[in-house]
């Protein structure tokens, strides 16, 4: 299985990671570290030599409870660090992790190559701003908005909402001349779910890639593994890499993480495992 984006096909027989760069003073983990032009390019540089297969650039948290950012305001943090990667000729994709049209499509007139929507591309004009280009894109689930996701979030039955909506909005790019293979999805981790939610929706990690779709999961360094674990967001890098592992033997194919390094070497592991299995 390959996922498209852009003029980069990424072999997803394997599982491949997506490194994290936030280039935002409030993101939960690590917002201020890279917020300068400069140290998120070197921060960039460094994940890829880590193995990042991907990079995902942010300018505006989603963390529970974060204050929205203006649109000139994203630009700005954003394209500066698309446009100088870009212009460094990385060997890699860049993903803009953005749910605004208008971000979008400047960061994929910078070179971003893929779209990582954390609304499912429901904003009017993302839909369009995706499907009038040949960048790949991911589809998330999200339950409220960052604002309120996480105040008191409640389903009836998570595993079947959330396919509904990964479904319904598969779909709606395949309708709009968005070809299967630059579509991921992602159950949205962490967005509009309690604990309870998101261990119920890794158990059924199996059941959402009948859909169609590789997935993507983002559990680095989330709330849930800090209660899972009593550990701060600081000190939650054992606990990210179990999740990926776990991730990666349910079968997701892409992992969204800060720590590269790590994982990278944690999914050789995995990867060499599945290969010299045998039924028993």
């Amino acid at each position: 299985m390959q996922f498209h984006c852009g003029n980069f096909q990424i072999d997803l027989s394997t599982p491949k990671v997506m490194g994290i760069v936030n280039v935002t003073p409030d993101s939960f983990s690590d917002g201020g570290l890279y917020q300068r032009t400069e140290a998120a390019v070197a921060h960039a540089h460094a994940l890829i030599e880590q193995g990042a297969a991907i990079l995902d650039i942010g300018g505006e948290s989603t963390r529970p409870h974060a204050a929205p950012v203006s649109l000139q305001e994203e630009l700005d943090r954003v394209l500066p660090v698309i446009e100088a990667l870009v212009a460094q000729q990385v060997p890699v994709p860049l993903s803009i992790d953005s749910y605004k049209p208008a971000v979008m499509r400047a960061a994929i007139a910078a070179g971003a190559s893929i779209v990582n929507d954390v609304r499912g591309l429901q904003e009017e004009g993302a839909l369009d701003a995706v499907a009038n280009s040949q960048a790949g894109v991911c589809i998330m689930h999200m339950q409220g908005t960052p604002q309120t996701m996480q105040i008191d979030p409640q389903y009836e039955d998570v595993v079947a909402e959330v396919a509904q909506f990964l479904q319904q909005q598969r779909q709606a790019c395949l309708n709009a001349g968005i070809e299967a293979a630059r579509i991921v999805l992602d159950p949205g981790f962490g967005f509009g779910k309690t604990r309870a939610h998101n261990i119920t929706l890794v158990n059924a990690l199996p059941e959402l890639l009948r859909l169609g779709s590789p997935l993507l999961v983002g559990l680095s360094r989330k709330s849930v593994l800090g209660q899972m674990t009593g550990n701060d967001v600081d000190a939650r890098l054992h606990a990210s890499v179990a999740a990926a592992v776990i991730s990666a033997m349910h079968g997701v194919q892409i992992l969204r993480v800060h720590d590269v390094k790590a994982t990278v070497e944690a999914l050789k592991v995995v990867t060499a495992l599945k290969a010299t299995a045998s039924p028993e």
